[in-house]
């Protein structure tokens, strides 16, 4: 998908501390039937929750969300509704996820891009207005080329681009998690590529490495998990710190020498605020519908890595990657 670069402003809510809320329960002797899981009685959930999704149906993050929320109508017990709100790479979508009531009725299809957008000028929403529920998908960006490339490894590739070979790359636009892969991986093995090209994709992306308009691609390996398997690409290296087990074949950026890495990511998040006891209740439903046998498969089937990350621990991961993105918008635009 090709990011607008268009800097767009929303407004920002503040972090609604959990200390804050305390003293105001307090002073105003809220009891138990005082405000929606502030200590009520009421049973959660009880009815509908809504999924937020911030890009278009059909893509990654709709169909693994979809998958997750139809088998976690079971472990949570009620009907999920999937809403797509695009736009803005993603902006308009997490901000509707930070808008949202903090009832727990309201979860968001969180993705890397909220680690991104604010430093890219596109929106104000941060992590810190959303608190974590439950990380289900993580799949690092891989660079590949044609079969009939002359680059058989990626030290090929190295030592043809530090001895003077023009590469094109084709990725999905100033600000895109492909696109700073390829940029950082550049800057980390000291070399440029001639051209970053943008594309709506990785549908558009792969076309053009086939037919010459570039020389190398950097989606996730699930988006080309049929061409890789099929040899109409050859993967080069996965740029994470250990072997994906979707293509336990292609070599990884850390065994080449190089510390880098790049990812795309999906995870449940909840606005900020929402009561401690309703996350809980959201990680336990999520968690078992996204370890079980049939969401695993499905994930492997398309290519996806599941590993789960729980909400602290979660929250925490979406903290250091605002960081981290922070610096490298920074360093490589």
């Amino acid at each position: 998908m090709k990011f607008n670069t268009t800097p767009m402003t929303f407004p920002k809510f503040p972090r609604r501390l959990a200390a804050t809320a305390t003293v105001l329960a307090a002073t105003a002797g809220l009891t138990a039937c005082g405000a929606a899981g502030a200590g009520d009685d009421e049973e959660f959930p009880s009815s509908q929750i809504e999924v937020i999704v911030p890009w278009a149906a059909g893509g990654a993050t709709d169909l693994t969300t979809r998958q997750l929320a139809t088998l976690a109508e079971d472990t949570c017990g009620v009907r999920m509704m999937i809403t797509n709100k695009t736009g803005a790479a993603g902006a308009v979508g997490h901000q509707a996820m930070a808008d949202a009531e903090p009832d727990g009725y309201t979860v968001g299809a969180a993705t890397v891009e909220v680690s991104i957008l604010n430093h890219l000028g596109n929106t104000e929403i941060t992590p810190e207005d959303l608190q974590g529920v439950l990380r289900f998908q993580s799949t690092p960006s891989v660079l590949a080329v044609s079969p009939d490339s002359p680059y058989q490894t990626f030290d090929d590739l190295v030592k043809g681009m530090k001895n003077g070979d023009e590469v094109r790359v084709a990725t999905n636009g100033r600000g895109g998690i492909w696109d700073i892969a390829a940029r950082g991986l550049a800057q980390e093995i000291g070399v440029e590529f001639k051209q970053y090209a943008p594309f709506n994709g990785s549908a558009e992306m792969i076309p053009a490495v086939l037919g010459g308009q570039v020389e190398a691609l950097t989606p996730s390996g699930a988006e080309m998990q049929s061409q890789l398997n099929t040899g109409e690409l050859r993967g080069l290296v996965s740029m994470s710190p250990e072997r994906f087990e979707v293509f336990p074949d292609i070599p990884t950026t850390h065994e080449e020498g190089v510390d880098w890495d790049a990812a795309n990511w999906f995870g449940i998040v909840v606005p900020e605020g929402t009561p401690e006891d309703r996350v809980q209740k959201l990680n336990d439903c999520f968690a078992e519908a996204a370890r079980s046998d049939t969401f695993q498969s499905f994930m492997k089937k398309q290519g996806y890595g599941s590993e789960i990350v729980e909400s602290e621990e979660f929250e925490q991961f979406m903290d250091d990657e605002f960081t981290r993105f922070g610096e490298l918008v920074d360093r490589i635009y």
